[in-house]
């Protein structure tokens, strides 16, 4: 879906919504098509459509979740959170108008070049994230899992893999070493973002602004939230990131919660592979091939990031591997026990790029047990959006007749492309 297409469903979303210049918005492009808008009051407004069924339920997800966070939870994060203005049903999706924040996300190079007041900030907004209430999980039965359910899951989805043909051997044993460390995995379960990555993060300047893209909240393991951080090669950076973390947290962190994120930003190859056989999707498919063979290189080369407590072995036996790619939904899953984080496994040793691109693309990759919630938990609230929630079910309304001529109604000939900062 194009942005002017987006920018008039938007249109239909928002009542009063007069949109004068739209332009494109990174988001991931398997699951969302995405927009930036600009009215006619200089307000800016954040579209999302999904791709698919499953999309549009994370997203609804999302809507109960935002609603969760109470003006008093909000009160105290240290960020802004986005709330939902308005929502267009077409056929079985919807399409999600949200409030803009101010800020924009920057990339994995821009971070690492970034200051320690930055790091600092990045440190305290995850350890803000972990602390929250797990009753904002599970009050809307949102995924919950221990430690040992956590790493049970793991293993589960490392046998799904296994059975594409597409996995290269050396990368399934290093792998279920680590699933199989059972000290590896002994750590405290927590809130998790559950899509934690750099384009989730909104800067002004070495402040962070708003967190965004609230898709795959869970309780479960901590280090899923810093799996990105795997691509930073300053190790400095990264040190600062977790003795803010450590310092800010209500509990001490795992002495191997960097280990387990390597290892979730490896693995997340091995999902986005899964996921393209799910879809049916050849290019996914080809991608991740590419990017595990790369990945494949670059630890037979450069040795690794640490990922298991217990030393690896020499060539213990794969895990079967079958030659008919079977298809099943890759699921990730969190987790149970804590202490302080060890330093830098992230900027320790080579860290393939590869990796970095398929931790953005699997992340967040949903969670079957994750239904949309029924429920709320009370009203939404940002300074920013006095017009927003009120209008939400009105707009879901008018366009319930499919939305497909939406853009029809909407005189588009006056919006302006023009660049628009994040």
């Amino acid at each position: 879906m194009t942005a002017i297409e987006l920018a008039a469903i938007a249109s239909a979303a928002v009542p009063g919504l007069n949109v004068t210049a739209f332009g494109p918005e990174p988001d991931d492009a398997a699951d969302f098509s995405s927009a930036l808008l600009v009215d006619s009051e200089n307000r800016r407004w954040r579209v999302r459509s999904p791709r698919h069924a499953e999309a549009s339920t994370r997203l609804e997800t999302e809507r109960q979740v935002l609603r969760a966070f109470s003006p008093a939870i909000r009160a105290e994060l240290p960020f802004l959170l986005p709330s939902v203005a308005g929502t267009v049903r077409q056929g079985e999706l919807i399409t999600f108008v949200y409030s803009h924040i101010a800020g924009k996300a920057e990339s994995v190079e821009e971070l690492e070049s970034g200051s320690a007041a930055l790091a600092l900030e990045i440190g305290r907004a995850i350890a803000a994230i972990h602390d929250l209430p797990q009753e904002l999980v599970t009050t809307f039965d949102l995924p919950s899992y221990t430690a040992n359910e956590y790493r049970q899951r793991k293993l589960n989805e490392l046998d799904q893999a296994a059975t594409t043909g597409k996995i290269p051997p050396s990368l399934l044993r290093r792998w279920e070493h680590a699933m199989e460390d059972v000290a590896l995995w002994r750590f405290n379960s927590c809130v998790v973002h559950g899509d934690l990555h750099e384009d989730n993060i909104l800067l002004d300047n070495d402040q962070v602004s708003a967190v965004i893209g609230w898709t795959d909240l869970r309780v479960g393991d901590p280090a899923d939230d810093f799996a990105w951080l795997v691509a930073i090669n300053e190790p400095d950076f990264v040190d600062t990131v977790m003795q803010a973390y450590a310092a800010a947290r209500n509990e001490t962190p795992d002495p191997h919660l960097l280990r387990r994120a390597a290892l979730s930003a490896e693995f997340a190859l091995a999902q986005w592979l899964v996921k393209g056989y799910a879809a049916d999707s050849a290019r996914m498919v080809e991608d991740a091939e590419s990017m595990l063979k790369t990945l494949e290189a670059d630890i037979l080369e450069h040795g690794g990031q640490p990922i298991s407590v217990e030393d690896d072995p020499a060539p213990a036996a794969a895990p079967a591997a079958a030659t008919a790619p079977a298809a099943p939904t890759a699921t990730p899953a969190p987790s149970s026990t804590t202490t302080s984080p060890e330093p830098s496994a992230t900027a320790s040793g080579a860290s393939p790029a590869s990796t970095a691109d398929a931790t953005a693309k699997v992340q967040s990759s949903p969670i079957p047990e994750a239904e949309a919630p029924t429920t709320a938990a009370g009203e939404e609230t940002d300074a920013e959006t006095a017009d927003g929630p009120a209008a939400d079910e009105a707009a879901t309304d008018k366009a319930a007749d499919g939305g497909k001529h939406v853009a029809e109604d909407v005189d588009t000939t006056a919006m302006k492309v023009i660049p628009l900062d994040k």
